[in-house]
């Protein structure tokens, strides 16, 4: 796992979002963006997550941030996981990893005694310049907005 950290130029991408949208980096040009990275749509803590993020979506773009969830799942499996809970935001269906692995949060993990490659809950902060403002790697789903903000 690569580790960007504050400071460090936010990687350029191109994926298609949950309607096939390609949405990209350069989109956000001007703007505060929040990339949060999860391991899988329709998981409970992935949408504990992705449901705080909505409940305070609105505070979070008087602020002037954007929101962009990015997972390994397919465009279906997004689509749903945002219609079943209303995300007023896009999900990047990244099945091929490419802005995963830019970013840097698939590695390997351990649960319940296994260890396997997946993705790593981290959340980025980026800057209207691109630039990496912060990097939440210890996030908590029922309070994430909070960590965003402070």
């Amino acid at each position: 796992m690569t580790k960007l950290k504050a400071g460090d130029k936010a990687p350029n991408f191109s994926a298609k979002d949950e309607q096939g949208n390609t949405i990209s980096l350069s989109d956000y040009k001007g703007k505060k963006l929040v990339v949060f990275f999860y391991p899988k749509a329709s998981t409970p803590t992935c949408t504990t997550e992705a449901c705080n993020l909505r409940d305070n979506y609105k505070d979070l773009q008087d602020k002037g941030y954007e929101i962009l969830g990015v997972s390994a799942d397919s465009a279906k499996r997004q689509s749903n996981f945002k219609n079943k809970y209303d995300f007023p935001y896009p999900l990047l269906a990244d099945e091929d990893k490419e802005v995963i692995k830019a970013f840097g949060v698939w590695g390997e993990k351990k649960f319940m005694g296994r260890t396997f490659d997946g993705i790593h809950r981290v959340t980025f902060v980026i800057d209207e310049n691109g630039i990496i403002e912060k990097v939440i790697d210890k996030v908590k789903a029922k309070i994430h907005t909070e960590q965003i903000l402070e």
